[in-house]
């Protein structure tokens, strides 16, 4: 199941790059004091305390848009994968069916030389086939064949578990079609970001259409269409604070009654033409945006709906056509990202084997780095922190015990995928040449879109994963319920098989604690143990995790992430939620750890430290981070995540346990007044 639908900033960051050698892999970013400010005391920030030196000397990349851990590892990661990549490009035949497929694809990326001959050219027949199209019907055709090869716009159209019978797989229908990464983009007209943003990308579209063939007055007029037919997008979609909530995404209607929401969207022809099975029923993420968007595709002459999937063809092509192209994409995402330098070529290739081929490159990469011995040890971390999980609930004062007692049959449910699948993904099926990088392309996308699509009305294969093993993240599923936990971000700073439990609990563990959690914030709480949207909480309990999640996000909504742009402190909820869950649970499994160990040896001082002090340096060491300002204001307005700085702060100052292993006192800063506490 690969993510269709990707955080912007790990999109920017995936596909844009330049050619350059490989650096020899890096050291991993793992935790040391040396990162600490002692000037500062901990008690004020303890994040600039435990990052202040590792701020001081680090600097972001000229490639990137921040540094952070994840991006330290990823990059680390990428070394690795590259010598895997570089060997299977040069094995020639007598290489097996995986190392031709990743060798290949990886190496047709890195014919930079070939692709700039070839210019526009591989892409010219998609764009004549839109260009031919005589109808409006017809044009959902189109639109349907570019969903398969990867160009789809306008909306979009997938498979997941039923929102009611999570054993069961269904269509969905959604929101879709916007270039840039968020509606507010479009529609908001008091932030003079916004409209500068909108300005870049005019001339981006402008720039892609002249490169393209059109004359510079042809193509000012397109993008002036396709900015005019995204900002009625924009104002028909659902903004995200509200997608947060499920019963907002939850509207199962037969196939005639979705049809009949939007007639010149002609539903039934797009899904024939995309092969869909014939299904009876399906989920309308947002009914809204199709009735609204259906006056759009009345009111729109066929030419200029025609210039707008052109675009979108364009666009999702750019950062792999010729380099004029791969310039005026990178310049785009340079607006939003304040990336000074493009990435190298080959960088951008191996992301690109990532995202095409996952589970076949990540065979080799668990090989190189992971192994059955780490999925062990993970796993008996995890059953650790789902011990201190089941206590913490039993603890809780403020719950009954009817709610209780569901809440730890929906924890004892909960699976866990650590590492690699059992069985990885067969891509046979995909036809890869070492001269055809766009084609290559095009195929990889086809075989997973009609993977996707063929699993409608299918029971739930619950060992897929939604992740590739080389992948620097990890997270929880409500319709699955379960946490996934790839092997790309079981290595140091998260987990370091050098270092004393406390630092491991506070890096991996509390990782682990907070994807555990996400089963009970205000998204995942609202599923049961097999993954349906259903309230298992008794009235009264609602209401009581309800004023403690709002005194979550009243907290957070106070801080300033950049300028005077403060977070938003229902967009981000969830993962603050769990951020501040996932800490105390992973602490209680440190201190039953201590506790259980009959040597004395989890319990001693390390380098002046005590373990509950080492537990929250690991902590910190995780979310030790640098930003350029633009991307921190992309991050603000659409990242469910809060800026390093407060998962840290946000987090410590609602803990006791922090204050008493600091020695912190009432009144200051890292002591809350009014100290939030949900888990």
């Amino acid at each position: 199941m690969r993510l269709r639908c990707i955080v912007p900033v790990l999109f920017l960051f995936l596909t844009v790059g330049c050619f350059a050698q490989s650096a020899p892999t890096r050291p991993a970013p793992g935790f040391s004091l040396d990162t600490i400010d002692k000037t500062i005391n901990p008690c004020v920030d303890f994040y600039q305390y435990a990052c202040g030196n590792w701020i001081k000397n680090s600097e972001i990349p000229p490639d990137q848009s921040q540094w952070v851990s994840f991006v330290e590892l990823h990059e680390r990661n990428l070394d690795v994968e590259h010598g895997i990549l570089e060997k299977a490009a040069a094995g020639g035949s007598s290489r097996n069916g995986v190392d031709q497929r990743i060798g290949d694809l990886y190496g047709s990326c890195m014919d930079e030389k070939a692709v700039d001959t070839k210019g526009i050219a591989p892409l010219k027949p998609e764009l004549d086939r839109v260009a031919a199209v005589q109808d409006k019907g017809a044009l959902m055709d189109e639109l349907a064949h570019l969903y398969l090869v990867g160009g789809a716009s306008l909306f979009s159209f997938y498979s997941a578990s039923d929102l009611h019978n999570a054993d069961q797989v269904i269509a969905y229908i959604d929101q879709g079609g916007l270039s840039l990464p968020d509606r507010d983009y479009y529609i908001k007209d008091d932030n003079p970001k916004m409209k500068e943003m909108r300005q870049h990308l005019v001339e981006y579209v402008t720039q892609t259409f002249t490169l393209a063939g059109q004359t510079p007055q042809q193509a000012a007029d397109s993008a002036q269409v396709v900015l005019r037919i995204e900002t009625a997008l924009a104002k028909a979609s659902m903004d995200r604070t509200a997608r947060r909530d499920p019963k907002n995404r939850d509207h199962k209607m037969s196939r005639d009654e979705a049809v009949a929401l939007g007639p010149n969207f002609y539903l039934n022809r797009y899904f024939t033409a995309v092969g869909a099975p014939n299904f009876s029923q399906l989920n309308v993420t947002n009914p809204d945006f199709f009735k609204q968007v259906n006056s759009v595709l009345e009111s729109e002459s066929l030419d200029s709906l025609k210039t707008y999937v052109s675009w979108h063809v364009l666009n999702a092509a750019a950062p792999w056509l010729s380099q004029p192209f791969v310039d005026a994409n990178f310049k785009f995402q340079q607006n939003l990202t304040g990336q000074k330098e493009i990435q190298a070529r080959w960088k951008r290739c191996v992301n690109l084997t990532d995202r095409e081929l996952g589970e076949a490159l990540g065979q080799r990469y668990v090989d190189a780095t992971f192994g059955p011995e780490g999925k062990q040890r993970m796993l008996k971390m995890v059953d650790a922190l789902e011990k201190s999980l089941a206590e913490n609930v039993h603890g809780l004062s403020w719950m009954s015990d009817e709610t209780k007692k569901q809440a730890k049959v929906k924890l004892d449910a909960i699976r866990n995928k650590i590492g690699y699948p059992d069985v990885y993904r067969d891509y046979s099926a995909v036809v890869v040449k070492n001269d055809d990088l766009l084609g290559n392309i095009a195929r990889a996308n086809a075989f997973e879109s009609k993977r996707d699509i063929a699993k409608i009305d299918k029971p739930l294969d619950r060992k897929e994963w939604g992740m590739t093993p080389p992948t620097v993240n990890a997270y929880y599923s409500g319709s699955f319920n379960e946490i996934v936990f790839p092997a790309g971000i079981l290595q140091p700073p998260f987990f370091d098989k050098t270092m004393d439990d406390a630092v491991n609990f506070g890096g991996i563990g509390l990782v682990i604690g907070h994807e555990l959690t996400h089963g009970f914030d205000d998204q995942g709480r609202k599923f049961d143990p097999q993954g349906n949207l259903h309230d298992w909480w008794t009235e009264q309990d609602g209401k009581e995790f309800e004023k403690r999640v709002s005194c979550v996000a009243d907290e957070y909504s106070n801080f300033v992430a950049v300028d005077d742009l403060k977070l938003n402190g229902r967009l981000t909820l969830g993962e603050n939620t769990a951020d501040n869950g996932g800490a105390r649970i992973a602490l209680m499994a440190l201190e039953h750890m201590i506790a259980d160990d009959k040597t004395g040896k989890e319990g001693r001082n390390i380098d002046g430290y005590t373990p509950e002090q080492r537990f929250f340096l690991g902590f910190a060491r995780v979310w030790c981070e640098k930003r350029r300002p633009e991307v921190a204001r992309l991050r603000v307005l659409t990242d469910p995540h809060s800026p390093g700085q407060y998962r840290v702060d946000g987090v410590v100052q609602n803990m006791p346990e922090f204050q008493k292993a600091w020695g912190c006192k009432a009144g200051q800063p890292m002591v809350a007044e009014n100290a939030c506490h949900v888990w």
